[in-house]
């Protein structure tokens, strides 16, 4: 009977264990994404952000909403602040230009694939500068 009694408590336990070395991390998903891959990894959308801020010479907050209940930090998902939207129009406007006049470059070992991106434009600056003829 203990025997009986040991043996079920060390498979439940074992059940427990295996169970839980299973179960996926809580993964951060983000949320509101109209351009982005809605699948997009933690990841992944931290460096298009790092980019984007690279590109234009700005923080978070340039495009992010301060959370209303909260001013120190961020609501990512909002769409209260009106650069989130251009920044969206804009990720479709390169996108645009990508596939009509790239879609057909392929690239060659150790050769830079040819694409519009933030940067092309924007150079660093939060607005683009004409450049004199």
């Amino acid at each position: 009977m203990k025997k009986n009694y040991l043996m079920a408590i060390t498979a439940v336990f074992a059940f427990i264990v295996l169970a839980a070395a299973n179960t996926p991390p809580d993964e951060h998903k983000a949320k509101n994404l109209k351009v982005l891959p809605k699948d997009i990894s933690h990841e992944e959308l931290d460096k298009v952000m790092d980019s984007f801020k690279a590109a234009l010479g700005v923080k978070c907050n340039f495009c992010h909403a301060q959370k209303k209940d909260d001013p120190k930090h961020l609501d990512f998902a909002s769409d209260e602040n009106h650069h989130k939207e251009i920044a969206r129009d804009m990720m479709r406007m390169t996108m645009r230009i990508n596939k009509k006049y790239f879609k057909d470059h392929k690239s060659k070992e150790g050769e830079a694939v040819m694409a519009v991106s933030c940067i092309t434009c924007h150079n660093g600056n939060k607005h683009p500068v004409a450049v004199a003829n």
